[in-house]
């Protein structure tokens, strides 16, 4: 973990975001469209996203997760009365302290370490990602998915990991709990735990709507 720590611009959301993952979103409240507007006349063009524990996007007084990820805008269009972008996860952060929310939400962050992949991690990272293809698989006979079974994913194994991780059909809770992983094995054990339980339940007969949406072309 490095010791150093930067002020951030932060957005949180309802969704976890992974690293090497999309993020569409359209922005109109004014708070985050003042964010946007600070970011995008830096030449790193980043912003923290961190998943809220209570409250809402909308309107601020929101109780929000302590680990994030770094949010790198790719394309900015500007709509009538809002703002459509797409960013791509980076590094995984954890908050230090928050800042004042105004004019728009901030905090103090340090970084977290990557997770190493050793031979058995990869090793690891193949199982894992053939039982989540394996369950989208199953999941698509039930409900729309936001991934296809036979997506393309990035061939560098320190992305393509969060990725796997990224298209598990899980809830926030899950993925956050995945972003929060000490090592690559953690990780990984983690995933295929609660993929099994996912598969179980469409095998049941029980299907959750997985979250997500957007495009993992390399």
């Amino acid at each position: 973990m490095s010791a150093e720590t930067r002020e951030l611009a932060m957005f949180p959301l309802g969704s976890v975001l992974l690293p090497g993952m999309p993020l569409p979103l359209r922005v109109f409240e004014p708070r985050y469209i003042a964010m946007l507007a600070s970011v995008l006349g830096e030449p790193e063009r980043e912003f923290g996203v961190v998943l809220i524990e209570r409250g809402s996007e909308v309107g601020g007084g929101d109780a929000r997760f302590e680990v994030g990820t770094v949010a790198r805008i790719q394309s900015v269009e500007i709509d009538e009365g809002s703002i459509r972008l797409l960013a791509t996860g980076a590094t995984r952060f954890e908050v230090v302290r928050w800042l004042q929310d105004d004019p728009f939400p901030r905090a103090e962050v340090r970084e977290l370490e990557t997770l190493a992949l050793d031979p058995p991690a990869v090793s690891m990272l193949a199982e894992a990602e053939a039982l989540v293809r394996a369950t989208l698989t199953r999941a698509s006979e039930f409900v729309e998915l936001p991934w296809p079974p036979d997506i393309e994913l990035s061939a560098e194994p320190a992305r393509r990991i969060w990725q796997v991780a990224g298209i598990a059909p899980l809830g926030p809770l899950d993925h956050y709990a995945l972003l929060r992983s000490a090592t690559a094995a953690e990780l990984l054990t983690t995933l295929v735990d609660e993929t099994r339980a996912v598969d179980l339940r469409f095998t049941a007969g029980w299907p959750d709507q997985p979250p997500g949406d957007g495009d993992l072309s390399p």
